[in-house]
């Protein structure tokens, strides 16, 4: 049986949530965007009126400036955009059971079920998009396919509020003209590698030998040549199905840059303790820990290593990720941002090797488990490392709002 995919996208999500809170933005280029007086300052998200301008997502606040002059920038705020996923959801769960997030403003449904019900994928596409428009203010653009690559390229095509069927006839028209780099999971380095032997479009792509691209990308490469050619059959899973967690970790952008070892430290005891607490709070410890380092020039590299025992002990990961971070950089620039992430996760009551001659880390799992109940009860920075007081501009952010868990995304 054919199935019938949708992929909702909130059209300029940010940006159209702090226009509903503030009516007086409507006419005007909006902009969310981080603080610039922290060197977060980079645009999140805009509305069309600032992307007519040219300004981007991702660039800094000060190019944006120089293309839109007028551009009003807001702070984002992440507890509105939850509330509206959370509703726009709701709505999605009207018509279906099969609900796949992908981002905290696009989701995949998997209406298959529902159509002697509702009608066809686009009828369904556009029932959510009024509903969206009538329910919460905002607008979605639905691509309608057979699968979940396709559907995710039909809601890209025609922004705002739209709704593209891309079909088993349709689909070498629509989307083999269509640049290679559009295709979900083609980055810039995969793109050049592509360009290197003459592939620019989706349709260059399908039409390659199978074989000659799984020489070039490996396994990578036979997937996204069936990405190509409509023969994507992963599913969507349902509304409940939790991802599997692979790695917790925590990155910043320092409010200035980091200039030796002992600033490194303070950063990375901060960003480590944020990674276990969220491991023990999860019923994780990593075996494996790993380091982010971009320096001044944006030049960036992550390395990892393995611990001796899976730990959620916060200063076992520090030092893992300080012993990496002194063999692996030598101070030919200035750090702006660094990171720490726990991989290779087991359960935290899984059975280990004891090792008759190390420390007893029993005592430091029920200290670290103590402090996380002060933290609970009286803030962040109720009880910190005397290490972080050094220097209170460059350790007092909480890494509590700045968290990531990493899950396996798209495939099963």
């Amino acid at each position: 049986m054919e199935r019938t995919i949708l992929h909702v996208d909130l059209n300029n999500f940010y940006a159209s949530v702090e226009c509903l809170y503030r009516p007086e933005l409507r006419g005007l280029p909006v902009a969310v965007s981080g603080d610039a007086g922290a060197r977060h300052g980079i645009i999140l998200a805009k509305n069309n009126l600032a992307k007519g301008y040219g300004v981007k997502t991702g660039e800094a606040i000060w190019q944006a400036r120089q293309k839109c002059p007028g551009l009003v920038c807001v702070p984002p705020d992440y507890r509105k955009y939850l509330r509206f996923s959370r509703l726009a959801r709701a709505i999605y769960a009207d018509f279906t059971d099969q609900i796949e997030p992908f981002g905290i403003d696009e989701a995949w449904l998997d209406v298959t079920s529902s159509i002697n019900l509702f009608g066809d994928g686009v009828r369904i596409a556009n029932a959510i998009r009024r509903r969206l428009r009538e329910e919460l203010g905002i607008t979605g653009s639905v691509g309608v396919a057979d699968n979940k690559i396709f559907a995710k390229l039909g809601s890209d095509m025609n922004k705002p509020d739209a709704t593209t069927l891309i079909t088993a006839e349709n689909f070498r028209d629509k989307v083999w003209p269509l640049p290679a780099g559009e295709l979900l999971y083609i980055g810039r380095s995969t793109r050049q590698k592509l360009a290197n032997r003459g592939i620019f479009t989706i349709g260059d792509l399908a039409r390659r030998d199978v074989h000659m691209l799984r020489l070039l990308l490996g396994v990578w490469g036979e997937t996204l040549w069936h990405f190509a050619n409509g023969l994507d059959v992963s599913p969507v899973r349902h509304v409940g199905e939790e991802s599997f967690i692979k790695s917790v970790g925590n990155s910043t952008t320092t409010p200035r840059d980091l200039m030796n070892d002992e600033d490194v430290k303070m950063i990375v005891f901060v960003l480590a303790e944020s990674v276990a607490a969220r491991l023990r709070r999860h019923g994780f410890k990593c075996k494996t820990v790993a380091i982010y380092v971009r320096n001044s020039e944006l030049s960036s590299f992550e390395r990892q290593g393995k611990l001796s025992a899976p730990s959620f002990v916060s200063t076992d990961i520090a030092q893992k990720a300080m012993d990496l971070f002194k063999e692996h950089y030598r101070w030919d620039k200035p750090i702006r941002s660094i990171g720490v992430r726990g991989a290779d996760l087991v359960t935290a009551d899984s059975l280990v090797q004891l090792d008759l001659f190390a420390k007893d880390k029993a005592v430091e799992e029920r200290l670290e488990r103590a402090v996380d109940s002060i933290r609970r009860r009286f803030g962040p920075y109720s009880i910190q490392r005397c290490a972080l007081l050094q220097d209170r501009k460059l350790t007092g952010f909480n890494p509590k709002d700045e968290h990531v868990i990493h899950p396996v995304s798209f495939f099963r």
